[in-house]
């Protein structure tokens, strides 16, 4: 399960971008999560667009409303299971979503005002359909590589 969260000026996406950046920004993650672009495997990700009124952001100190102009702020937080996520993977995923931004904001690079926060829950801290959830459960399923899940596997200690 993955969740991403983008946050963002009131209609600064519009919705082709919002199409777009939701298979972008899940593809983005999922590749480096299971090790290889399964589309199947892409109903355990969830791409939720939020949508802020000017007066409800502020950046340096003063809201986006009394900017001149005001800055293109976006914050994407992404939230992922405990698995196989050390520095340099997750570095990879978050300029592979500042990338997908940009391409979907037709911009040439990101703007300095976009910010990701990259989350990893704790094994035993998702849950769903009534029970724990765990990655764990999932390395069988078909969509790991064998080298992605032996390194989930040694990563939490299994």
């Amino acid at each position: 399960m993955t969740i991403i969260t983008v946050n963002t000026s009131k209609d600064r996406l519009d919705v082709a971008q919002r199409r777009t950046l939701a298979a972008t920004l899940t593809d983005a993650v999922l590749v480096p999560e299971i090790g290889q672009l399964v589309p199947a495997a892409r109903i355990g990700f969830q791409v939720h667009f939020v949508e802020r009124a000017p007066d409800m952001m502020a950046i340096g100190g003063r809201l986006l409303a009394d900017a001149e102009p005001a800055p293109d702020v976006m914050v994407i937080d992404v939230a992922v299971m405990d698995g196989d996520w050390p520095r340099h993977v997750r570095a990879q995923v978050i300029e592979r979503i500042l990338a997908a931004l940009a391409q979907a904001c037709d911009l040439p690079e990101p703007s300095a005002a976009w910010w990701v926060n990259f989350r990893v829950i704790d094994e035993g801290s998702w849950g769903s359909s009534g029970t724990v959830l765990s990655i764990l459960s999932l390395l069988d399923s078909g969509v790991f590589t064998k080298e992605k899940a032996e390194a989930i596997r040694s990563a939490l200690g299994t």
